[in-house]
C-alpha cells in the first residue's frame, strides 16, 4: 500500500512539474513599423529564432512588421496593457511621452552613425532607459537606429529658403516637427509604408528619410533631388511590456534581455557597416544631390535648441556625453 501511495505521489509529481514548465512557455508577441526586409525586421526575426533556441524551445516569439499591429503609439497602448508583450520601436513615439528622449534627435548632436552608435552604447544614454518603466510601463532593453537623417525631395533645395511651404513628410513626433517647422517646412505625419504613393501623387514635395529606406522603398523613383545633411540620428529602442515583465522569472528575464541586448547590438553594428556603401551607392544614383551642414540650418537649430533646452534637461548631458566620445 504504502508502496503505491509513493508511486502514486511520485507520478504526481512529475505531473505537476511538467504542467509548471508548460505554464512558462510562452509565444510572445513583437510587433514593429517597418517593412520584412528592414534590417530592424530581420533582426526581430532572428531575435525569435535565438531566444527559441536558448529556452530549448520553451520560449517563441511571432513577429509582426509592417504595421500588422497598428501604428507606433497604438502598439504602445497595447504594451502597456499588456496585449502586445515586445516591440522594436522609434525613439520618436517615446519621446512624445517621455521628453527626455527628444534630446537624442538634436541638430547634429552626432556627426554620423558611427558617433551614433557610440553615443547609444554609452551610460548616458542607458540612464535615458531607466526612465521607461515608471514613465510609460514598458522596459527597455536597449537601442538599434538606422541611418542619419537626408531631406529627399521632388524641386532642388539649394538653401533653407527653397524648404519655406514645401510639404515634408516626418515620422509623428515633436522633435522632427519642431525642426522642420522652424525651417519653414510644413511637417505632414504619414506612415513609411505610404510615403512612396504620396511622394508619386503630390501628396508630399519632401521626405525626411534615412539612405537605407530610399534604397530599400526605392523612394527616389518619385524624387530626384537629396539634400545629404545627415542632421538627425534616429534610434529605435527594444522594449518589453512591464506587465508582461513582471510575470517572468527572473531566468526568463536575463535570457531575454540578454538575447535582445544582442540582435540590438546587430542593428547598431549592421548600420555602422553599411552606411559608407548605401551611400556610394546613393551618389551613383540619377540624382541631384546637395551638401548641407549645420551652418546651412543655422537658424532653425537656433530655434530648436530654444525650445528643448528646457524641454528635456538630459539634452545637456547627451552633449556633453558625444562631444567626450567625439574625441
Amino acid at each position: 500500500m504504502n508502496r503505491i501511495k509513493t508511486l502514486t505521489l511520485a507520478v504526481v509529481a512529475t505531473a505537476l512539474a511538467a504542467s509548471s514548465l508548460t505554464a512558462q512557455a510562452r509565444d510572445f508577441r513583437l510587433g514593429l513599423i517597418t517593412p520584412p526586409q528592414h534590417m530592424w525586421s530581420t533582426e526581430a526575426e532572428a531575435f525569435a529564432e535565438t531566444l527559441h533556441e536558448r529556452s530549448d524551445g520553451e520560449h517563441s516569439v511571432s513577429v509582426f512588421p509592417a504595421q500588422q499591429l497598428g501604428n507606433e503609439a497604438q502598439m504602445v497602448q497595447q504594451l502597456q496593457t499588456g496585449a502586445l508583450d515586445m516591440a522594436f520601436l522609434t525613439i520618436a513615439e517615446i519621446s512624445n511621452r517621455i521628453p527626455d528622449f527628444g534630446a537624442l534627435y538634436a541638430p547634429y548632436l552626432v556627426d554620423g552613425v558611427d558617433h551614433a552608435a557610440r553615443l547609444l552604447r554609452s551610460d548616458t544614454a542607458a540612464e535615458l532607459l531607466e526612465l521607461m518603466p515608471a514613465e510609460v510601463g514598458l522596459v527597455g532593453v536597449g537601442y538599434g537606429m538606422v541611418g542619419m537623417r537626408q531631406v529627399l525631395s521632388r524641386d532642388p533645395i539649394e538653401s533653407m529658403d527653397d524648404m519655406r511651404g514645401q510639404r515634408l513628410r516626418i515620422t509623428p513626433f515633436e522633435p522632427i516637427r519642431d525642426f522642420y517647422t522652424a525651417t519653414g517646412a510644413a511637417p505632414a505625419p504619414l506612415p513609411l509604408l505610404e510615403v512612396y504613393d504620396a511622394l508619386a501623387n503630390g501628396q508630399v514635395d519632401a521626405i525626411d528619410m534615412d539612405f537605407d529606406s530610399i534604397l530599400i522603398l526605392k523612394f527616389y523613383e518619385q524624387a530626384n533631388n537629396l539634400l545629404i545633411s545627415n542632421h538627425m540620428m534616429f534610434p529605435m529602442v527594444g522594449v518589453v511590456s512591464g506587465r508582461v515583465w513582471r510575470e517572468l522569472s527572473a531566468e526568463d528575464r536575463d535570457l531575454i534581455e540578454t538575447t535582445m541586448a544582442e540582435h540590438l547590438e546587430n542593428v547598431l553594428s549592421g548600420f555602422q557597416e553599411m552606411d559608407a556603401a548605401q551611400e556610394e551607392e546613393i551618389r551613383g544614383l540619377d540624382l541631384n544631390i546637395v551638401e548641407a551642414d549645420a551652418e546651412f540650418f543655422s537658424e532653425a537649430i537656433a530655434e530648436w535648441e530654444s525650445t528643448w533646452a528646457e524641454k528635456a534637461p538630459m539634452l545637456e548631458a547627451l552633449r556633453e556625453e558625444a562631444e567626450r566620445l567625439r574625441q
